[in-house]
């Protein structure tokens, strides 16, 4: 058998006799620095952590408290009810096609007839117009003209009188007509 030969392993431990070289504080002092730094860090982290977590817990609260309506429908009482169709149908007066009426009625005017009020009826999408006429034939021919304009329908004449007291002795009147839904 042959003998293997071993080398002898050097081993080099300082001695307390032995220097510590300046790289080896330099490395130690920036270990120290970077364990501050990633401390400083993990403290910061977790501080964000925690706000976050109490912010999360705050809207979730407010949302619960959302969820529930303050006053229940069953207690609204029946004057803030009339006073929530009072404002529906005000929107929906607001939201006429004014435009489009508007111009039916100028196409269909005359100077012998002087428009006085227009009345809608959002909810029976109705209009009333009262005016005065310079005599019957002239109120005749302007429902008549109603009657052909697109926008409205069932234009008639619903009420009419000669005022007296004036010397022409116009013709007041009230015609009710009806709009297209298509407006």
């Amino acid at each position: 058998m042959t003998a293997r030969i071993m080398r002898s392993l050097k081993l080099n431990f300082p001695y307390r006799r032995q220097q510590i070289p300046l790289v080896d504080y330099l490395l130690l002092f920036l270990g120290m620095v970077l364990l501050l730094a990633v401390m400083y860090t993990l403290k910061q982290t977790m501080s964000k952590i925690t706000y976050w977590e109490a912010r999360e817990a705050r809207i979730v609260q407010q949302q619960k408290h959302t969820r529930q309506p303050r006053t229940p429908m069953a207690r609204i009482n029946k004057a803030t009810q009339q006073e929530l169709k009072q404002a529906d149908d005000i929107l929906r007066q607001l939201n006429l096609p004014w435009e489009a009426l508007f111009d039916a009625l100028e196409l269909a005017a005359s100077e012998q007839i002087a428009l006085l009020s227009l009345q809608p009826s959002v909810s029976g999408q109705t209009i009333r117009i009262t005016g005065e006429a310079r005599d019957l034939a002239a109120l005749v021919e302007y429902v008549q003209a109603l009657e052909l304009e697109p926008v409205l329908k069932n234009a008639h004449l619903a009420s009419y009188k000669a005022r007296q007291d004036h010397p022409r002795r116009p013709i007041v009147f009230s015609i009710i007509a009806t709009w297209h839904e298509s407006l």
